[in-house]
């Protein structure tokens, strides 16, 4: 064991140890014996070849319901105290590799490229065109308070303190102390509203600070390696969010929440930048200025400070005005700060300190406010909108039956795309003046109304979820065109069924031969490709693999066509729905489809895992960095034909096997609703969004979230690998599994879906689904339970022999020592939960459905992930 290892391990026994002593003064040292007894034994049963957990069932079966709860939120909150010191560690780690001595992993890729025949110029080129766009949604899969989240992280800055040997042992037992005295579930649902706010608290807390930081190093590593700076107007990652603009099956979404919440961000960005300027302008006391400054300030004694003064009370200003409409006042937004208004000035200062000798000084905290304009303009995040086709189409249906046109709805796809073209191009308008529509329709209209008030600046892409036909984006584009929408806002189609995704070239292709809508994209294409709904349709396999088709097509098309292509990747946090490490993710995109851009998802826990505190935050962005610029510039080549073939037939295999369980198996939806905490999640209050696109709809109707999720809760992991298992066994049978390890090594696709697969494997625990089922399923359907046990089980010795391993994991011991660890402490939970759902359905009772969402709440944090 490393002196690193031995640090984390120290640091999860400190934690550990407070957490005993601030339990204990609760509840009294008879309660803690019982929670220690109770981990010595969940201990054991792991180190038993079988995983036999007799003692500890029953150790808890003597449990009296009054302990339920307690127990529930002791192993919850150890196991989030062990995530804040794991966290922590990998940040030490981190620090340990960047020592002076060693190279970055950015300036390697660098020199890599370099020795690859690059040229510089090349290089430096990609990079000044690089947009990386990290999408901050509010889907529902972070399931810690954000009070509570706000304490972890100030666990872990007690922990950096400590490291420097400031001691604040004090303060750490009193967080941890204010933490087991803090309700872990909310309340009440967050609003739209909330989640934004919990977004903009990201940024404040940890992006602030990182994203200069970030380009800082990246700046260092240009000039260490290609001996040119990164020019301070350019950033390569850059944010938008969805928070408030993602309607689709959210009805609190509303044109209002909308409106508010980019008035929030605008005004967050200009308090942000206020307090930057404030501590600037008491660093920036130096009297001597080049002429251009002076020529601006007059003879004042301090040139720069007066210069920011100034600057700082127009942000004031903007801060002020916005606070006032957000009061509900009536005042004009027509002076709002600029982003050149608030460039300009600072470029000032920083070109006059250069010229005067001061280049160390231009060079601190005022290139970090340059930069971070770079990266945030004056509206913090730019906000998307989205909306179901449905939606729009329903709305052109009410206008054409009151204009008495007939339905819309009934049209064929070439009467629609005609008569939106015609539309479009027409100089009268559509919707008339005095139309008084339904409530549905009025809230779309509502919406692009609201888009047109807005700063086109602050303002992403308009996505259309199960778009499929080309009429589904020329209709977003007329009704924007007809509330008032001046600019050319981007339309994304976004492709989600496995259908959909086999034509979306064929539509975008479409779309392209229209010169007016050529005109309208000037030269650049935004498609979204849907993971987590086609994974849903279809399973996983035939999933990624249309996925990886879907993107070479579009690709082509917009080649062919002369058009830029920018594919947004929707993917969730879990394998199942499309999650996995970052960087290994885009490298294994078809040649040619990451080419300088790239759009992507980061949701719920993700963006805390990723983001939420500096130093893990400014890793991650040099990763997206680096990937998209090795993509760009050095791409995999394409697979072979009988790769392409080999995974035609098992996309096959396992689209039937998939949907013959989970469409065609009588006995399927029963057992879900059994076995899983499907229906309890409803109660679990996630985000403002509802679980169910339908309330009164089925399995279909259920969210991608909580499909993982339910599935997640007990380790059945089924998403991931249904489908696979038989795909994989059928080639296996066939004396093919030399053509798979060849794939598994050279074709990094197939190599990202293997190792993806294995990660979630070994999450997953026979013994402990097995357990779920004897306890809540019917008799009826224990044998399906035992049949996709089986299947499992089978999967483990398919990868392994793929791998060519004897044990999971072998190849990433970190994740694998990680879900070791866990285990003994999630087990409890498990058993505690199973126990709960089969009471609560039977006798439902306050006290236990409080300690039935603790359950869930701590399973999520020892496994990382929700849904």
């Amino acid at each position: 064991m490393t002196d690193l290892d031995e640090a984390l391990r120290d640091d999860v026994r400190m934690l550990g140890e407070s957490l005993g002593q601030t339990i204990e003064s609760h509840l009294g040292s008879d309660f803690l014996q019982r929670i220690e007894r109770i981990r010595h034994l969940a201990k054991a049963g792991r180190l038993d070849a079988g995983s036999d957990h007799a003692a500890l069932l029953a150790e808890l079966s003597e449990l009296d319901e009054d302990h339920f709860l307690p127990v529930a939120r002791a192993f919850t909150q150890f196991l989030n105290l062990a995530n804040i010191a794991e966290e922590f560690h990998r940040v030490r780690q981190h620090q340990e590799q960047d020592s002076p001595a060693a190279m970055d992993a950015f300036a390697r890729q660098l020199r890599q490229l370099l020795d690859g025949g690059l040229e510089k110029t090349r290089i430096i080129e990609a990079v000044g065109r690089m947009e990386v766009d990290l999408v901050l949604t509010a889907h529902p899969t972070e399931v810690n308070r954000r009070t509570l989240i706000r304490k972890y992280n100030a666990i872990t800055d007690c922990l950096r303190r400590l490291e420097l040997g400031d001691a604040r042992q004090r303060r750490l037992d009193e967080l941890i102390s204010q933490i087991w005295h803090t309700n872990e579930i909310r309340q009440q649902r967050p609003t739209p509203i909330d989640e934004a706010k919990w977004g903009f608290a990201v940024i404040e807390s940890s992006l602030w600070q990182a994203v200069p930081d970030y380009l800082r190093q990246l700046d260092r590593q240009m000039q260490s390696v290609l001996d040119c700076r990164l020019p301070l107007d350019c950033s390569p990652v850059r944010f938008s969010s969805w928070m408030g603009g993602d309607r689709d099956g959210n009805p609190f979404v509303t044109a209002d929440v909308t409106r508010e919440v980019l008035l929030l961000s605008r005004w967050m960005a200009a308090d942000l930048y206020y307090r930057d300027l404030t501590e600037l302008r008491s660093e920036l006391s130096m009297y001597q200025c080049n002429q251009s400054l002076r020529e601006r300030v007059g003879e004042a004694a301090e040139p720069y400070r007066k210069l920011l003064g100034d600057l700082r009370s127009r942000l004031d200003h903007t801060r002020e005005m916005i606070r006032s409409r957000l009061d509900g006042e009536a005042v004009a937004l027509d002076q709002l700060i600029s982003e050149q208004e608030l460039l300009e000035p600072l470029l000032l200062c920083h070109d006059s300190l250069s010229e005067c000798g001061m280049q160390m000084i231009a060079g601190g905290l005022l290139e970090d406010v340059i930069r971070r304009i770079a990266c945030f303009g004056v509206t913090l995040v730019k906000l998307d909108i989205r909306q179901n086709a449905e939606r729009h189409a329903s709305v052109l249906d009410a206008l054409t039956r009151f204009y008495e046109l007939g339905s819309y709805l009934q049209w064929g796809e070439p009467e629609k795309q005609r008569f939106l073209l015609q539309e479009l191009q027409s100089r009268r308008p559509l919707v008339p003046r005095h139309w008084e529509p339904g409530e549905e329709v009025t809230e779309v209209l509502e919406t692009c109304r609201v888009i047109a008030e807005a700063d086109p600046a602050s303002l992403g892409t308009y996505v259309i979820s199960m778009a499929s036909q080309p009429s589904d984006v020329l209709s977003v584009i007329l009704l924007l065109r007809e509330m008032g929408v001046s600019h050319n806002m981007r339309v994304a189609p976004l492709f989600e069924t496995l259908e959909d995704l086999r034509q979306a070239h064929h539509c975008i292709d479409a779309l392209l031969a229209n010169p007016w809508y050529r005109d309208y994209i000037d030269g650049h294409q935004e498609v979204m490709i849907g993971y987590s709904d086609s994974s849903k349709d279809a399973g996983q396999l035939a999933a990624v693999w249309a996925q990886y088709q879907t993107q070479e097509a579009l690709t082509e098309t917009c080649r062919m066509k002369g058009v830029h292509l920018t594919l947004f990747h929707g993917r969730g946090g879990t394998v199942g729905r499309g999650g996995g490490p970052t960087h290994r993710a885009i490298l294994a995109q078809p040649p040619g489809s990451v080419d300088h851009t790239l759009r992507i998802t980061e949701q719920g826990e993700v963006i805390r895992f990723k983001f939420g505190i500096p130093e893990t935050a400014k890793r991650n962005l040099e990763r997206y960095t680096g990937a998209v610029l090795a993509a760009t510039l050095a791409p995999r080549p394409a697979p072979r034909g009988e790769w392409r073939e080999l995974m035609d037939e098992l996309a096959a295999t396992g689209f039937r096997e998939y949907r013959a369980l989970v469409r065609e198996d009588s006995r399927f939806v029963p057992f879900f609703r059994a076995c899983t905490p499907e229906r309890e999640l409803g109660k679990l209050p996630l985000g403002s969004r509802p679980a169910k696109r339908r309330a009164d709809g089925g399995v279909e109707s259920l969210r991608a979230i909580p499909w993982v999720f339910a599935w997640t809760q007990i380790r059945l992991m089924l998403p991931a690998w249904l489908g696979s298992d038989s795909a994989l066994r059928e080639v296996m049978d066939q004396g093919r599994v030399d053509e798979l390890r060849r794939m598994y090594r050279e074709w990094p696709f197939f190599t990202s879906y293997v190792d993806m697969l294995e990660m979630v494997l070994a999450k997953s625990d026979p013994e402990i689904a097995r357990y779920y089922a004897s306890r809540l399923v019917p008799d009826e359907l224990q044998s399906l339970g035992l049949e996709l046990r089986e299947r499992l089980q089978t999967t483990f010795g398919l990868v392994l022999k793929i791998k060519q391993r004897e044990r999971l994991l072998v190849d990433f011991p970190l994740i694998r020592r990680s879900i070791d660890v866990r285990n003994p402490y999630i087990d409890p939970l498990h058993f505690l939960q199973a126990e709960l759902l089969y009471r609560d359905r039977n006798c439902p009772d306050e006290r236990l459905e409080q300690a039935l969402m603790v359950t869930m709440a701590g399973i999520s944090a020892g496994m990382q992930n929700t849904g």
